[in-house]
């Protein structure tokens, strides 16, 4: 067992603690996030993230998209992101724990590879249910990896986001034909229905944790505004 080193913590709004570990392995280092005994990400699982971002923009009708993230977490959907839109869209991250952010500018900054420099991204370091409460069809896809999907762990506040009044809110957000994507840990057909009630068209998509396509396999909802 090769050991891990402790790096940081941060406190979670509502109550729990998030830490922040290293260990080396096979010449690079690599980082998870922890709460408690469970591990909400780790940065050698990238693959579904991924993924979160270039289903969706795949999907997208428009020639320069407005996006928001919620959920900075290790960067991945926001690289991804960055990697298919093209110069003159936008997007912007929510990250609710500062520390985050911090995070990634600071022992993960190599991971991060400069994407929160890049000019077509603002950082806010808030709730993303109030951007997306606040909003009236101003963008053209928004993209939550907050928690662990609609049944979260960390910030029961989240219930906000995928309660049917929370559903109609995010609808709301969104432009004609804007695309609500939803990464999960695992399925819920009970969140597939009630985004169907919430009158979206939707595709589930299930995809790898890993990049290699290998391991545990995660699920996307791609619910489009009709």
């Amino acid at each position: 067992m090769i050991a891990r080193e402790l790096l940081d913590t941060a406190a979670i709004p509502g109550g729990g603690e998030l830490r922040l570990f290293r260990r080396e392995l096979k010449g690079a280092d690599e980082f998870s996030i922890m709460l408690g005994r469970i591990e909400l990400m780790n940065s050698r699982l990238s693959g579904s993230e991924e993924a979160l971002a270039t289903l969706t923009c795949a999907g997208l009708q428009v020639k320069n998209p407005r996006l928001l993230i919620g959920g900075y977490g290790m960067g991945f959907t926001l690289r991804a992101a960055l990697s298919v839109m093209p110069p003159q869209a936008s997007v912007e991250v929510a990250e609710l724990i500062p520390a985050i952010v911090d995070w990634a500018r600071g022992p993960m900054a190599d991971l991060s590879q400069d994407c929160l420099a890049d000019s077509r991204v603002t950082m806010t370091i808030g709730d993303i249910c109030d951007l997306i409460h606040s909003a009236d069809r101003d963008y053209d896809a928004i993209l939550l990896d907050v928690d662990n999907g609609p049944d979260g762990l960390t910030h029961e506040a989240n219930d906000r986001l995928y309660s049917m009044a929370g559903l109609a809110k995010a609808k709301r957000a969104l432009r004609s034909n804007g695309i609500l994507a939803i990464w999960s840990s695992e399925s819920d057909a009970r969140f597939t229905s009630r985004l169907h009630k919430s009158g979206f068209a939707v595709d589930v998509k299930t995809v790898p944790a890993r990049s290699s396509g290998k391991g545990a396999k995660h699920t996307i909802w791609l619910a489009t505004k009709r």
